[in-house]
């Protein structure tokens, strides 16, 4: 086909063929009796073997070391030491100090007893009470004129200005300064430099459409070649190459 025609055909290289690796090679085992190396010394083997069956020793005639002995007995019998234990306190009734009111002790041998007092609600208001709270008061105002028992200061009012007779009427009709025009100065004075600002001038292009990188289909190379140039990543030199050894003079 085109295809195998295309694709190249490196030699082989011999020294591409490799052996196998070390776990291909199946050595004999140096633990152990049976398959052992013969190249190598083998030391003595033991086997470890089940107990041998006897009914003598298999029956369990005796208990055991399973006796609970007391560490109080002895082999003269039971220690004589005291013995102590802790036990519940006994459920007497004693009232305790908060159980007793001295307070409400009758006095005796003609003792006195001193003044109690107790805590309630307040009374309430008589009905037949009119006097009058004090907020019911209102109290005449301190400023102004009108207060009758004060003694009050000079006051004044501030009134509007008249327009008619007053010191604002202007009866000459005079013009104010602001109604006079101004002259410019250029009329009686040496013109200035004057300068204008306009727009900045668009300088000449050329007015016909490029088109831009997007316009392009690089991958439709494949109409007029068979494919796409591709690329791959591999070693610079061949491994096999012998290198360039060049004598140099001292």
């Amino acid at each position: 086909s085109a295809k195998s025609k295309m694709e190249k055909k490196y030699p082989v290289i011999a020294g591409r063929e490799k052996g196998p690796g070390p776990g291909r090679y199946g050595l004999p085992p140096t633990i152990g009796f049976i398959g052992h190396d013969f190249t190598k010394s083998t030391s003595p083997a033991y086997t470890f073997h089940g107990r041998m069956t006897d009914n003598m020793y298999s029956v369990d005639s005796s208990p055991g070391p399973r006796y609970h002995i007391d560490a109080r007995i002895t082999r003269f019998g039971k220690d004589g030491t005291p013995a102590y234990s802790m036990l519940g306190k006994e459920l007497f009734h004693t009232p305790g100090p908060g159980a007793y009111s001295p307070e409400r002790a009758p006095p005796c041998n003609l003792q006195r007893r001193p003044p109690s007092y107790t805590m309630g609600y307040r009374t309430h208001y008589r009905s037949v009470d009119s006097v009058p709270a004090p907020n019911k008061y209102s109290l005449p105002p301190l400023m102004g004129a009108q207060v009758p028992n004060k003694a009050s200061s000079a006051s004044y009012t501030i009134s509007g200005g008249l327009s008619i007779g007053g010191p604002s009427e202007d009866l000459a009709k005079t013009p104010a300064p602001c109604r006079y025009n101004s002259t410019d100065p250029s009329v009686y004075l040496l013109r200035r430099p004057a300068f204008s600002m306009s727009g900045r001038h668009s300088l000449p292009r050329d007015g016909t459409k490029k088109p831009g990188p997007g316009t392009y289909n690089p991958e439709k190379v494949t109409v007029h070649k068979a494919r796409a140039p591709a690329y791959s990543l591999g070693i610079r030199h061949s491994e096999f190459v012998t290198p360039l050894i060049v004598n140099i003079s001292d």
